[in-house]
């Protein structure tokens, strides 16, 4: 018998306090949480980041300090008067780097590639219940992207749940969903990943599909209102500001939330601080002396915006294609972003039909048509033949071509018609030998061409699908699983990104060396390959 669910159930769109006291009348109290490493450590942070002490910016916001912050910046403060100071050594005495067990793998060259997805589960596994340095403890073990990191990254985690669930690992995917639901109750939405740096953003708003692909094991209507309160929790911080915009013109948009021509509001990617992300401040700070821009936290703003919507970055958020000075995410209203929450509301809508409550159900089936009804009317271009972001600043589409266009077929809400030229449009522009690069522009950036990645092709494939393009997206699916396979049976590894235009097929402009991994390519690619055995079987 499934256990007895109790809810306390909102009658209008919920409020910041309807929410809060939900989610604690169902899982407990809101918490505090310790400083990000830049608050912590103030100049001694600065000094190590601008002079790169280390190869990466991520890799000091990682170390966990041996002492409390305020003592070593105390003991920082003291040391660097001293002539012959070694900023490099002072580091190496305080902070150390947190190592697991797993690191020491090496790959099993006589394993096929699928054996070897299943294989490194155990591997890319983290339990880490208490609080380490920048880390936030969660209760259950969770699913990292590669061998370097520690965190639970939000929208990596779902396409690495479709590996898990290929692979019969449920308790790891509902464990994964239960710390979402952690993280909702402890501040109010998911962020990027369980790092105190990462507190201020989230990514792409996958936790309603996540929740309907652990309800394909666990039941949909049990699963559905056990988590209703996380995805009204969710929908809440996307929406938060929905009554302050409209009023005035330069009210537009606010946080999160954009208001339409048609007064519709949709959402765009944010942040809540307007400074060098801690984790690239050196990047960030060289980008904005690069722009040569009085208004540096404008510029802090977007490139966090554009953090936010994991496509960190692409041109897609450019004014000029080849120069990231010119990004502007702020001002853009993103098509895949907004097919996401329409998935949200009409998930919410589906839980209270449900639970016998027509009402709320049909607010957030209102809500989820109109939203679907904006997109289609202001965010596809007959001349492109395409989906493309819309920039409500200058009232029309951007003029970047990109994968997030077919985020429409995914969700449903194009017409037949759309997904017609869509799918003409991707076999024409976007299909290389590899797969599908994700936008038409080449310039160095990791989110343009050549690059591909899985977390798209998986989008793009189940788009088709859904639309009857099965042959496309067949030959798409065996252009990008011969990527993996390709570079599996050279370097014996699966990759963040490959190269699909190159024969070298290792991605380019990466953020980080070849390490065992990737967690989202090893899940898209175990889904893709297991079709294929199920039709011989």
């Amino acid at each position: 018998m499934p256990r007895k669910i109790s809810i306390s159930l909102p009658t209008v769109l919920p409020s910041d306090d309807l929410v809060k006291s939900t989610l604690v009348a169902a899982t407990g109290a809101l918490m505090r949480v310790r400083k990000s490493p830049d608050e912590a450590l103030g100049s001694l942070f600065s000094e190590v980041q601008e002079r790169q002490v280390y190869e990466d910016g991520k890799t000091f916001v990682d170390l966990i300090p041996r002492k409390r912050s305020n003592q070593i910046k105390k003991e920082y403060l003291l040391a660097k008067q001293d002539p012959d100071f070694d900023l490099h050594e002072f580091v190496n005495r305080h902070f150390y780097e947190f190592q697991h067990t797993a690191a020491a793998y090496h790959s099993d060259v006589n394993r096929t590639a699928r054996e070897h997805i299943t294989d490194l589960w155990s591997v890319l596994e983290r339990k880490n219940r208490r609080d380490r340095g920048s880390l936030i403890a969660l209760p259950h073990a969770y699913v990292v992207p590669g061998g370097r990191f520690s965190e639970q990254f939000y929208w990596d985690t779902y396409f690495i749940m479709l590996g898990l669930a290929a692979d019969g690992r449920w308790d790891l995917i509902e464990g994964m969903i239960k710390n979402y639901a952690y993280m909702i109750r402890k501040f109010g939405f998911i962020p990027t990943a369980n790092r105190t740096y990462f507190l201020s953003r989230s990514q792409p708003p996958f936790f309603s599909h996540m929740i309907k692909l652990l309800a394909r094991h666990k039941g949909r209507t049990r699963t559905l209102l056990e988590y209703l309160p996380y995805m009204l929790a969710e929908y809440r911080f996307w929406m938060k500001g929905r009554k302050s915009v409209g009023s005035h013109i330069d009210t537009r948009a606010f946080a999160r939330v954009v208001q339409m021509p048609n007064g519709v509001v949709l959402n765009r990617y944010f942040d809540n601080k307007t400074t060098p992300r801690p984790e690239s401040l050196r990047e960030d700070i060289e980008t904005a002396e690069q722009a040569g821009v009085h208004d540096s936290e404008r510029l802090y703003l977007d490139l966090r915006a554009g953090a936010e919507s994991g496509w960190d970055f692409s041109s897609r958020w450019f004014t000029d294609p080849q120069d990231i000075t010119s990004i502007h995410t702020t001002d853009i209203v993103p098509v895949d972003l907004n097919c996401l929450l329409y998935d949200l509301e009409m998930t919410i809508a589906e839980t209270y039909q449900l639970m016998f409550q027509p009402l709320l159900a049909r607010k957030f089936r209102t809500l989820a048509e109109r939203r679907a009804k904006t997109v289609v009317q202001f965010m596809w271009s007959e001349k492109e033949q395409f989906f493309m972001d819309y920039d409500f600043r200058k009232s029309k589409a951007t003029p970047s071509v990109t994968l997030a266009g077919v985020f429409p077929l995914y969700a449903k809400i194009a017409t037949t018609k759309q997904a017609q030229a869509v799918a003409d449009r991707l076999e024409k522009d976007f299909l290389k030998e590899g797969g599908l690069i994700a936008t038409l522009v080449d310039n160095g950036q990791q989110w343009d061409a050549p690059n591909g990645w899985a977390p798209l092709h998986w989008v793009v494939i189940e788009g088709l699908r859904n639309y009857g393009h099965r042959a496309l997206a067949e030959k798409i699916k065996k252009a990008w699983v011969g990527s993996g396979l390709e570079v599996f049976a050279k370097k014996a590894k699966m990759i963040e990104k490959y190269n699909v235009v190159s024969h070298t097929r290792l991605g380019a402009g990466g953020e980080y060396p070849l390490q065992d991994g990737f967690g989202w390519t090893n899940g898209v690619l175990a889904v893709l390959i297991d079709e294929d055995v199920s039709r011989v079987d």
